[in-house]
């Protein structure tokens, strides 16, 4: 029996939508990953509460209709964006769910753990994009790909593994070898100076342990110097030609409350490739 790999992404409507660029590169990937893909956009439901006096002042009950009908002409927007960018053979299923407003972090997160992973596309100043990634890389159990707009869709046949030993680090690592192509390439990277590792030597431990199983990995090792824990990653796995970063997601998340760990927060905060995220 054939099996199929399908990727979800959840659309969020309000109070603003993804950038374009962003959903494009995302459903580009999907083709480029061998996936069918799943998308749900979220038509928002806002409270209806009166505020007496002010009800005379400024029309509530007519703003809140403008902005439920605005989410729902931006689901059917962003479902047309989708299909334009599919190509032939991609199977895309759209879907429009209607939930309060809040419900849909909590509903995304639920709906990914019936997918193989999530593809979110992503631009740092959305606060929608950020608050999605937020609940579904930490509360959906499953693999989640955070994609930024000028992510060139292509087989996946380079992957950088950012490596501590860690137990979400290697749970990363299972998740996207499934995504890399025959014969693919796999740079291991620990970066220097950063935090204690586990052992003298781990990312040669696991590029041994992964070429006596057939693939081609190969160590990398930088030194953090004066950048970031995220910008050392991110600039290793850029210049040794990897098209996606996979690593584990510190961390836990609730709605608007949330903690990271500071390579975590990092990506999130700038982003410059797909990265993998599990927790």
């Amino acid at each position: 029996m054939t099996h199929i790999r399908i990727a979800y992404m959840p659309l969020a409507t309000y109070p603003e939508a993804i950038a374009d660029e962003a959903i494009a590169a995302a459903t580009a990937l999907a083709g480029s990953l061998g996936c069918a893909l799943s998308v749900t956009t979220f038509e928002v439901h806002l409270p209806r509460k009166s505020s007496g006096l002010g009800d005379l002042l400024i029309d509530i009950p007519g703003l809140v209709q403008a902005s439920e009908e605005r989410s729902r002409a931006e689901c059917q927007r962003l479902e047309a964006l989708v299909r334009r960018g599919a190509t032939s053979h991609l199977n895309v299923q759209c879907l429009t769910r209607k939930v309060p407003w809040g419900a849909e972090l909590d509903d995304a997160a639920m709906e990914a753990r019936y997918f193989d992973l999530t593809l979110l596309p992503w631009t740092g100043e959305t606060v929608a994009a950020q608050d999605m990634a937020q609940a579904v890389i930490f509360g959906s159990g499953r693999p989640a790909i955070l994609v930024p707009p000028k992510a060139r869709p292509a087989p996946l046949e380079h992957i950088a593994i950012a490596w501590d030993g860690s137990r979400v680090a290697a749970r990363a690592l299972g998740d996207t070898l499934p995504l890399l192509t025959e014969g693919g390439r796999i740079s291991v990277l620990t970066v220097r100076d950063e935090k204690p590792l586990s052992g003298p030597d781990p990312a040669g431990a696991l590029a041994s342990s992964l070429q006596k199983r057939g693939f081609n990995a190969a160590p990398v090792e930088s030194a953090l110097g004066k950048r970031t824990i995220a910008e050392a990653l991110q600039d290793t796995a850029l210049s040794n030609g990897a098209q996606l970063l996979a690593m584990g997601g510190f961390g836990h998340s609730r709605i608007r409350d949330f903690v990271l760990g500071g390579a975590t927060k990092g990506i999130l905060a700038q982003l410059r490739l797909p990265i993998l995220l599990s927790h």
